[in-house]
């Protein structure tokens, strides 16, 4: 079936939206993770670096520190300004045991030797050998002559190597000590499972270390460049460094406080491209998916919003002129041949005004009609009532038929109605209705506010009306008038005071006018009873709990209530017989007896015959509401203790999983408010902080006593993300949970 000109404007616009935004918003998703990626990467690299640095440096302090500390002692100083020779088998022993606890302090497979350049001797890898003068002169050439200081670190073939000349502060040098840290023992230090080049220079920016050399990603004047570089920024970040022959690379470095060395590694490209494969796969795939459902979608809502159109269209009248593709044209036209029979539809919905306003009046009259429906039939009827109108309800019924037969009754309603259209002029009242077989109904209307000048307007129509049917119809009649109300949503009620009013003509015989004031006094009180089932509901629930202060709060509004709302005698009394059947079904239900006990049968009457609100009040509060409520409180004081250890019972054994008091609620088979009331009644706080100190406890014990980390408390005690856990135990301890670990750590090495 061929789809017309609408439903391409429709679906092309939604599918062209639709893919542009999946585009959109693919590439921002792709964007996100490479610039996450590589976030992370960079964080790896350099928590990765800042490893490698502290772990480098702590042997390079080592080193420095027992020789440094080795040099300043007696024994040093006289032993290098001794010969030492095979029969000083002593010395030499003494030595060989200073250099082997320096080696044993420092890194493994680290070499270490020790020169006298007064007495021409060495001591290397245990073994003491003779030094010729031209061998002294060259090392005095090599690590004294040509540096600048006495304590330095050098690159050489198999490592690097340490060089202290010796005493450190003197310019006459009489030893030097050297350590050698092989290649070996540093790709074991450095390596951790990273496959990345690693880089480190010296101050000045030379090489004294790469991973990999073969790789040779920088020259030697591009270190030096690089160090002064960096040297000029912070401690540890990240720069750009161009190479020739390729793109810049991203280098990952790390100063260190203590040599000012530099270590440098690689933030790989390739690496963080065959990352990114997967997801641009994934995100491929995605956008593909979602651009066929949104294809779907699109021919969905295409057809959704046009079916109405085609249905249209084909209920038209078929004009053959008109091209059928273009359904809007078609539907114009189609429009305009509609309207041309306008005038004839609205000169008939005219004739049907009247019998639609007559249905809004029995619907006021039936209370069927909202404030809305109501302010809008208002306008459309043309009646212009302000918030100051006030209103009357008048009712009028037969008294006889003037000897017609029964079935004229209601052709004498219908011209009494009429009499009513005619004699009290439109802009005093609403459309006159015939309300049921018995009775003809008016709403008059005021704008006045004197109950006086009303109440006469409203004598002056009915005497008019009484004599006009009397004299036209030869018929008697009487009218019932309600007391005045200013909200029309009213009318109901109004029309049951007309009603009762009509009810009194019995004793005051035909052709009466009777205002419902004038009878308030001999009727049975007003029409409907006020009963607060609501406050009740709440007083029930707080006798329930056997809580003295809820009982309190909800007692006296709803005796209030109660007693503010009925002001009758009989309505009041009904409603009392009500309040105390209601207060047995809940003695019943709860299992206690106040009002149904041999001692409290008197009481029950006296309730029922006491005529002093006062006396009525104390009785229920004292006599009735309060022993409710004390022997609900005794009986549940040690079921509520109960469900409470069990509660904690379950935090202390669950503490780690995922706990909540819905869940807990369930297994207890008990509503979860219900148990969230009497928990913090019995431990005077709620249930999730109580949970969350408990696991908190927990989690301080961890901290003092395993070696489990931060993330892996946090996870166990059910905190998604560590960040809350740690927040959540600083408001508490005042500390994090890092510091709180090292402070208890500290108390226990001092004792």
């Amino acid at each position: 079936m061929s789809k017309g000109r609408m439903f391409y404007g429709i679906f092309i616009p939604i599918l062209i939206l639709g893919v542009g935004l999946v585009v959109g918003f693919g590439s921002y998703i792709y964007i996100s993770t490479i610039d996450s990626v590589v976030g992370r990467f960079s964080s790896s690299k350099q928590s990765y670096i800042e490893q490698i640095k502290n772990n480098l440096e702590h042997k390079i302090q080592t080193i420095e520190y027992a020789f440094n500390t080795y040099s300043t002692t007696s024994s040093f100083q006289e032993v290098v300004t001794h010969p030492i020779t095979e029969q000083d088998f002593i010395a030499y022993r003494n030595v060989n045991s200073q250099l082997n606890y320096i080696a044993s302090m420092a890194a493994e497979g680290t070499e270490y030797s020790l020169i006298s350049l007064v007495q021409n001797w060495q001591i290397l890898n245990e073994k003491l050998s003779n030094l010729s003068a031209g061998e002294v002169q060259q090392l005095r050439e090599q690590y004294i002559e040509n540096q600048e200081q006495s304590l330095f670190w050098m690159k050489t073939d198999k490592g690097i190597r340490f060089v202290n000349t010796l005493p450190v502060f003197s310019s006459k040098k009489q030893a030097i000590a050297l350590s050698d840290i092989s290649l070996h023992t540093l790709n074991a230090t450095i390596s951790s499972g990273e496959d990345a080049a690693v880089y480190i220079l010296n101050k000045h920016g030379e090489l004294m270390y790469e991973s990999d050399p073969g790789k040779g990603l920088l020259a030697p004047e591009q270190f030096g460049q690089l160090a002064g570089t960096i040297n000029s920024m912070e401690d540890k970040g990240t720069v750009q460094q161009e190479i020739s022959g390729r793109d810049s690379v991203k280098l990952i470095y790390a100063k260190s406080s203590y040599n000012n060395w530099i270590y440098l590694t690689v933030l790989d490209q390739a690496e963080i491209t065959r990352s990114l494969e997967m997801t641009k796969f994934g995100i491929s795939a995605m956008g593909l998916l979602l651009i066929l459902l949104i294809w779907v979608v699109a021919y969905m809502i295409s057809q959704y919003f046009t079916k109405p159109i085609e249905q249209l269209k084909r209920s038209l009248p078929v004009i053959p002129q008109v091209n059928s593709r273009n359904e809007l044209e078609y539907i114009r036209h189609s429009i305009d041949t509609i309207i041309s029979e306008k005038a004839s539809l609205e000169s008939l919905i005219e004739s049907e005004m009247p019998r639609l306003e007559t249905q809004l009046i029995l619907n006021l009259f039936r209370s069927r009609v909202s404030a809305e429906e109501l302010e809008q039939s208002l306008l459309r009827f043309g009646y212009n009532l302000s918030e100051k109108h006030r209103y009357a309800a008048m009712l009028i019924q037969l008294d006889s038929l003037g000897g017609r037969e029964a079935s004229d009754k209601d052709v004498l309603l219908l011209a009494v109605n009429k009499m009513v259209e005619e004699l009290i002029p439109a802009q005093q009242r609403l459309q006159p209705i015939i309300l049921n077989d018995d009775t003809q109904a008016t709403i008059l209307t005021f704008a006045g506010s004197n109950d006086a000048t009303m109440n006469k307007e409203v004598l002056d129509y009915a005497t008019t009306l009484l004599k006009a049917v009397r004299d036209y119809l030869e018929v008697s009649i009487s009218i019932g008038i309600s007391n005045f109300y200013s909200n029309l949503l009213e009318s109901k009620e109004a029309g049951e005071m007309s009603k009762q009013a009509l009810h009194q003509r019995l004793n005051l015989g035909k052709e009466s006018i009777i205002f419902y004031e004038d009878i308030s006094m001999v009727v049975s009180g007003p029409v409907s009873l006020h009963y607060p089932a609501e406050l009740e509901t709440q007083l029930f629930n707080a006798i329930r709990l056997g809580d003295k202060e809820q009982v309190t709060a909800a007692l006296y509004p709803f005796l209030a209530e109660l007693m503010g709302k009925n002001k009758s005698t009989l309505k009041f009394e009904v409603m009392l017989v009500r309040l105390v059947n209601n207060l047995i079904q809940l003695e019943q239900h709860l299992g206690v007896s106040v009002l149904l006990t041999q001692d409290n049968n008197k009481l029950y009457h006296r309730l029922l015959d006491i005529r002093n609100p006062e006396e009525m009040e104390r009785m229920l509060v004292q006599e009735v509401i309060y022993p409710m409520m004390y022997s609900m409180k005794d009986k549940t004081s040690q079921q509520f203790r109960c469900l409470s250890d069990k509660i904690t019972d379950i935090v202390h054994a669950e503490y780690d999983r995922e706990l909540t008091l819905e869940g807990i609620g369930e297994r207890l088979h008990y509503n979860p408010n219900y148990l969230s009331s009497i928990f913090k009644k019995e431990y005077g706080t709620a249930f999730s902080e109580y949970l969350m100190n408990y696991r908190l406890e927990m989690a301080k014990r961890w901290l003092t006593e395993t070696d489990m980390t931060i993330r892996e408390i946090a996870e166990r005690l059910q905190y998604h993300n560590p960040q809350n856990f740690i927040r959540s135990f600083r408001k508490k301890e005042q500390v994090t949970p890092g510091a709180y670990r090292k402070l208890k750590q500290g108390e226990q090495q001092i004792f």
